[in-house]
């Protein structure tokens, strides 16, 4: 597919009609958003309403946009547009009648395809349902410093920011660090002083913040106490010009080390090394009342501030990153994977306890080892984000906020950007693309994590209902389900499970699978552990990767997952259906999660990425074992990766780091691993990974929406829709295609097109009500 821009690869480089070959293996989707709490006068609350805001941004409507494609619009070509989407559903739908002996008058099946929640409301109803006023999605973070979020949740902040979301970001420690805000050469001049250093690290949040959400760093602030369900107090902190961005301080100490024994610190306090942890109170808080905190009331602390902001979308850090294979030291800072440890014991406990609220989807952030990864973000976004941290690090040291302990964190200024952190933003999990699939029926299913549990929609048939969300039993699933069509035509879900109990012994990862109970059933078996590679969360820190499932042509189902040592590991379930053990597979310096795919021949590949390139393994025939792990030549890529299976081979997609463009490459196993054809598609620059099925491909653009391009020299649009993870499509029989996401109100948001290089998707559509409740 030769790519239309001038400087374009050549044709005979260019990617083949790769797009329109068959998908080899079956994906999977899921998801809901909020209203105020009972029983709370929102005039009285000092924090934000938590009802949607009576008028959104655009970018913030999951409907169509008359300005997604480039070039000049019109009412006329909009109109025109309809009709042409109109016509080609409408064809499409006759095309799968005379295949299937299924008749349907036109109207009928555009409704079935445009309404999936409602297969009997006409043209004007799916009109109607695809224009609701949408619930905008409320965004809670949880980090442990101040600085945590705009290192490496942003840009996904300032887009959610920007779009109008309501957005409340909690910082569990004050950050006084050595109590000197100073940079390098001040330093041993310069007198710690822990409550003001933490005083600046506030000022700079808030002005960083401000910048944000009005472009004016000076913006004022409304600041309170609230009283916390941990029997503490809190600092709220909201944007006077923009109430619906909120900061919560509950100023705990830090641990001020990366990975030294301090038991003075969120880690010693949930390894009971330390029965409490005290405040640090910064000292131009209005708290004025030290306090201390168990582990218990941490975690109830936390659940307090989520019942109050009732989020539907939460942000964390990685509580699992691992450690560097030399030193053993752990590759993030020991608050970070903590503090995302206490907010995963509170999440639990709130989807437990709490019955009045809505759903809620969960994202996890790498932190410190984006600085060895390749760049993610394209040089303009990488510079938003700089800019950003340059208000907080107050570079130009004015006296902005009338504060005599500074207006920012001045020991961040030598080097704003950090060990090149404002370069990328990296998803520690949930990134699989294979969580949307169809079933032979034509049905289509989807699963994604929500509120710790695998919630499950499924649309029966070509233009059957859609039902769903269904939470299946089983608590404790972390972000990232991927799917897998068993020889018998079951779906079968994969994930990782954590637990956590009093002792950090008790602390585990495992892999997890659940199977239909037969083809087309809404029924699934209980969860099956397949266990873990790791011996012990203290050995790596539980940092196994998500699962990469694929059925090769034997019929034989495996899985894989990136270990804590960067290694592959693997299980390869035999014909009587017992798994084999975890065996190792080799691999150096693995990132990220691998992928897996089978080719025409039914061969199975499996491809990780590295710092510096991405290798591979393949079987020489189905039901072999995997051959050695191979190098593949390819450049450096930016995580993640995406296979596909097809008759010609496996096509691998990825993003050109720092740029955001999407790249692709084909990767066959006749004779061993080969890698030809890679080719450099453009895009709408973005970050994370990309889904491709038939003439489709999408991934998030910059801005944090959908970007999308529908066959060969098409121009790729823009969606307004803003989701959590990743996207997922699927082919369902020979001319259809789906493309599925979650969007920031947990919502599952579906769209479908005729598999031909001159389709157009369908408009959005939400699956399911409103989330406004469990």
């Amino acid at each position: 597919m030769p790519d239309p821009r001038p400087g374009a690869p050549s044709p005979a480089a260019a990617l083949p009609a790769s797009r329109t070959e068959a998908q080899s293996s079956a994906d999977a989707a899921a998801l809901p958003g909020p209203e105020a709490r009972p029983g709370a006068d929102a005039d009285a609350l000092p924090g934000p309403r938590v009802e949607a805001r009576p008028s959104l941004d655009a970018a913030a409507l999951p409907g169509p946009r008359t300005d997604a494609r480039p070039g000049p619009h019109s009412p006329r070509r909009d109109r025109h547009r309809h009709r042409h989407r109109l016509v080609k559903v409408v064809a499409l739908c006759a095309a799968t009648a005379a295949g299937g002996m299924l008749v349907l008058r036109g109207n009928e099946a555009f409704a079935g395809l445009v309404s999936p929640a409602s297969p009997d409301a006409g043209p004007l109803a799916a009109a109607a349902a695809a224009h609701e006023n949408p619930d905008p999605g409320r965004v809670l973070q949880i980090v442990a410093h101040p600085d945590d979020d705009l290192y490496f949740m942003n840009p996904d902040l300032r887009y959610s920011i920007t779009a109008g979301h309501p957005v409340t970001s909690v910082y569990l420690t004050s950050g006084e660090a050595d109590g000197i805000n100073a940079g390098a050469a001040k330093t041993a001049s310069t007198a710690p002083d822990k409550p003001a250093y933490a005083e600046a690290r506030q000022n700079g949040i808030r002005a960083a913040y401000a910048k944000m959400a009005t472009g004016d760093r000076r913006s004022a602030w409304k600041r309170t106490v609230i009283p916390t369900d941990g029997g503490g107090r809190a600092e709220l902190d909201v944007l006077v010009a923009r109430p619906e961005v909120n900061l919560v301080w509950l100023q705990m100490r830090e641990a001020g080390n990366v990975y030294a024994d301090r038991p003075d610190s969120l880690h010693g306090l949930w390894d009971g090394r330390v029965e409490r942890l005290e405040s640090v109170l910064a000292s131009g808080t209005p708290v004025r009342q030290p306090y201390t905190y168990t582990r218990e009331q941490v975690v109830r602390t936390l659940l307090g501030v989520l019942e109050r902001y009732r989020p539907t979308t939460v942000r964390l850090q990685d509580p699992t990153p691992g450690r560097h294979a030399d030193t053993r030291r752990y590759t993030d800072h020991q608050d970070h994977m903590y503090g995302a440890r206490f907010a995963q014991a509170a999440l639990a406990a709130y989807a437990k306890e709490v019955k009045d609220r809505p759903h809620f989807a969960v994202q996890n952030y790498l932190g410190y080892l984006n600085g060895s990864l390749p760049s993610s973000l394209d040089p303009v976004e990488a510079g938003e984000k700089l800019d950003i941290l340059d208000t907080y690090a107050w570079l130009d040291q004015s006296d902005h906020c009338g504060s005599e302990a500074g207006c920012g964190d001045l020991k961040v200024a030598d080097h704003p950007a950090g060990n090149n952190w404002t370069r990328s933003i990296n998803y520690a999990r949930g990134t699989s693309t294979s969580w949307l699939t169809s079933d032979r029926d034509h049905g289509l299913w989807a699963f994604k994590v929500l509120d710790g549990q695998v919630a499950v929609w499924h649309r029966a048939g070509l233009i059957g209902a859609w039902s769903g969300p269904r939470l299946l039993p089983g608590t404790g699933m972390d972000p990232g389900i991927s799917t897998a069509t068993l020889p018998d035509g079951r779906i079968a879900a994969f994930g990782t499970r954590t637990a956590f109990g009093a002792r950090p012994a008790d602390y585990t990862r495992e892999v997890v699978m659940a199977v239909q109970r037969a083809p087309g059933s809404e029924e699934f078996g209980p969860w099956e552990s397949l266990g873990t590679p790791e011996t012990s969360d203290e050995e790596w820190t539980s940092d196994i990767s998500a699962p990469a499932v694929s059925v090769d042509g034997a019929g034989q189902p495996a899985v894989y997952v990136r270990d804590g040592a960067h290694t592959l590991r693997g299980r390869v379930r035999a014909a009587d259906g017992g798994w084999g053990p975890w065996l190792r597979l080799g691999g150096d310096g693995l990132t990220g999660n691998p992928v897996t795919a089978v080719d025409g021949a039914g061969r199975r590949v499996v491809l990780a990425g590295t710092a510096r390139t991405v290798v591979g393994w393949v079987q020489p025939r189905p039901g072999a074992p995997l051959g050695p792990v191979t190098a593949t030549g390819l450049p450096d890529t930016a995580l993640p990766l995406t296979a596909q299976g097809g008759p010609t081979g496996v096509r691998l997609w990825f993003r050109k780091p720092g740029s955001g463009n999407v790249r692709t490459a084909l990767v066959t196993a006749d004779g061993g691993l080969r890698v030809s054809g890679l080719t450099d598609l453009g895009g709408l620059s973005g970050f994370g990974a990309v889904t491709a099925s038939g003439h489709l491909l999408a991934g998030r653009a910059a801005g944090g929406q959908l970007g999308s391009e529908m066959g060969p020299g098409r121009p790729w649009e823009r969606s307004p829709l803003m989701f959590v993870g990743s996207p997922s499509s699927t082919t369902t029989g020979r001319n259809m295609v789906s493309l599925a996401v979650v969007g920031l109100d947990a919502r599952l948001y579906v769209t479908s097109s005729q598999d031909a290089p001159d389709a157009y998707l369908t408009p959005w559509q939400p699956v399911g009500p409103r989330n406004t409740g469990p």
